[in-house]
């Protein structure tokens, strides 16, 4: 007997995270029961999809998977997780069932990187002021400030999925990287091309300093103002990851004081309010949440999906792995 593959989330978000050339290879690989009701999936709509389910691929709205909606599908292998955090939808009971989780932070990731390399070479070279500056009439009088992304130092806060493939870009270039996790060892460091540091060395020794770290207890305002206070003189500060990592009044205090620039593709909440200190301040850009999959590139979750599937099929190392013992430390 073949595969089933239980397609649970809503037919809006698989037309955002399949194409055409997914349900292809989807039905290669096996018999796909897909979810053709709107709205959050029901547990009726669940079971039916799932029973006699080898593997479940979910997304964006999705509800947990309880024990009494696992009950149905005692062959599941698998869920694998089109989307990023997969807190929403685990349960003890998956793990204790030996149903493997796996989330596509990978692929979200590669949009999150590459926005903070992009913001990262745009602040260095002084894109965003000296474009005001030429709207406004003037010309090359802020030149001096340039800089490239040649022999500065990159702070990494966070070397997930995200932080690690910033630092994998960031190798084509010759920088200095130094990384703050604590939960990454110095060799894993070492390997990735980046030096572990204390949090206080990396701030006070980078020249931009780029957020990746997940929004858990220990990160929340993880950056307030006594340690926005050790960052260099004309740093630049990106947070691509989550807005409660920043204090944002402190924030604004340090930036109306001129000492730094920040890039903030995320605020908390969001989006921050009309009158936000944040909103005008001139050395300060703000985007609206664009850093990971946007548009096309949340086709890539549909590709990693399949991708997945085709990996535990072969009984290979799965990219986006969740072990129940990393919930903890996990966006």
């Amino acid at each position: 007997m073949g595969v089933k593959i239980a397609i649970l989330a809503e037919p809006d978000i698989q037309q955002r995270i399949f194409e055409d050339s997914h349900w292809r290879q989807l039905a290669d690989i096996g018999e796909v029961a897909r979810n053709d009701q709107p709205g959050v999936p029901r547990p009726e709509i669940l079971k039916r999809l799932l029973e006699g389910a080898d593997y479940a691929i979910t997304s964006w709205g999705c509800p947990t998977l309880t024990r009494d909606i696992l009950e149905v599908a005692p062959e599941l292998k698998a869920v694998i997780h089109a989307a990023g955090t997969v807190k929403g939808i685990v349960t003890p009971d998956l793990w204790s069932r030996g149903i493997r989780v796996t989330s596509g932070n990978g692929p979200l990731g590669i949009g999150v990187a590459e926005t903070a390399l992009g913001m990262t070479i745009a602040s260095l070279k002084e894109m965003w002021r000296l474009s005001q500056d030429t709207r406004n009439g003037k010309w090359d009088e802020g030149r001096g400030r340039v800089r490239e992304l040649y022999r500065v130092t990159i702070g990494v806060i966070g070397a997930g999925k995200a932080g690690a493939h910033y630092i994998r870009l960031l190798r084509n270039f010759e920088v200095t990287i130094l990384v703050y996790d604590p939960v990454l060892t110095a060799e894993q460091a070492e390997v990735m091309g980046a030096v572990k540091r204390g949090l206080e060395e990396v701030l006070r020794r980078s020249d931009v300093v780029s957020i990746h770290a997940p929004s858990i207890p220990e990160t929340h305002k993880m950056f307030n103002r006594e340690r926005l206070g050790w960052m260099k003189d004309d740093a630049i500060l990106i947070n691509t990851a989550r807005g409660s990592i920043v204090d944002e009044e402190a924030l604004a205090d340090v930036l109306r004081e001129g000492r730094l620039f920040a890039c903030l593709d995320v605020t908390d909440p969001e989006p921050p309010a009309a009158d936000h200190p944040l909103r005008g301040l001139p050395n300060c850009i703000i985007t609206p949440h664009l850093a990971g999959a946007v548009n096309n590139g949340v086709k890539r979750l549909g590709q990693f999906a399949i991708d997945e599937l085709r990996r535990m099929l072969a009984g290979e190392p799965l990219a986006g792995e969740v072990k129940e013992e990393q919930m903890s430390t996990l966006a």
